[in-house]
């Protein structure tokens, strides 16, 4: 049963980052060159401050040690398809966020596992699980980069397909995600209620602290507005589906989902609470 749910994880995430892929055209690439500098602002927000916030706020709150590696692991995934959405309705720079969340992913096989491995040895000690550092790269290059790509040369081969498939195809990775999050919260039911006030409080301190970071750097770097709410929300959102499923990786798919993938799951939820402010003010604070 539990290395069922570790596949239909496997595939719930292709799924969602190949929604991702079809989104995109080859021009998309092109525009990350062309902004090469807001780029790289994004990109260090979210993959140098980002873990450096989330190793600070699992010794501040005094988590343990599988939940801080959980938290780690979060911090080291790349946007998803929600930061896309959440710069849409903020009136950020949607073509910016899609193109960083899709070069980020498409990297992260490279960037993830010995990150993650260097998390969870640091924080789990003799208790952390026996996994295999290839193993990860390959699965997160499966679940990651391989639907990345294959959305994109499906949209620049058979664009009229992609124009029937891409809503319906959203709306299931939209469903799926919201069902991995409440398959990984009643799996670690006892465990969230244990550490409840010290998970719930980082898990709603990290992204508001990100979306904070990202913006006043946009700022102070004179970017456009468009531009730093962006950074602002790439750096605070991150894809809590790829951590829960990497989290079943780590831990033995005949383990299914785990603690590990605990803050993940309760960081989907407290997210929103966050974020919406958020987009009410990003909504009018326009160029």
């Amino acid at each position: 049963m539990e290395s069922l749910i570790f596949t239909a994880l496997l595939m719930v995430q292709f799924t969602i980052m190949f929604s991702l892929g079809i989104g995109l055209e080859v021009a998309d690439f092109k525009r990350v060159a062309e902004r090469r500098f807001v780029f790289f602002v994004a990109v260090a927000c979210q993959v140098i401050l980002l873990p450096l916030v989330a190793f600070g706020s699992a010794h501040l709150f005094g988590l343990a040690p599988v939940l801080a590696a959980g938290v780690m692991l979060l911090s080291f995934c790349p946007g998803g398809v929600t930061s896309n959405i959440i710069s849409k309705l903020s009136r950020a720079d949607v073509a910016l966020s899609v193109s960083l969340t899709a070069v980020v992913s498409i990297l992260s096989f490279i960037t993830i596992p010995p990150l993650t491995a260097i998390s969870i040895e640091y924080f789990m000690g003799a208790e952390a699980p026996d996994f295999s550092f290839l193993r990860l790269a390959v699965i997160t290059f499966l679940i990651t980069t391989t639907p990345v790509m294959l959305g994109v040369f499906i949209r620049h081969h058979k664009p009229a397909l992609v124009k029937k498939i891409e809503t319906p195809l959203e709306r299931t990775a939209i469903a799926l995600w919201v069902i991995i999050v409440f398959l990984a919260i009643a799996k670690s039911w006892n465990i969230l209620v244990e550490n409840f006030v010290e998970m719930g409080t980082s898990m709603m301190l990290l992204p508001f602290v990100m979306l904070m970071i990202g913006l006043v750097i946009g700022v102070l770097l004179k970017l456009t507005r468009k531009e730093s709410k962006t950074i602002s929300i790439e750096t605070g959102i991150q894809n809590s589906p790829m951590a829960i499923t990497l989290a079943a990786a780590i831990s033995g798919s005949e383990l299914g989902i785990t603690e590990l993938a605990l803050p993940a799951a309760l960081y989907s939820i407290t997210m929103y609470l966050v974020v919406i402010p958020f987009i009410f003010v990003y909504r009018k604070w326009q160029d």
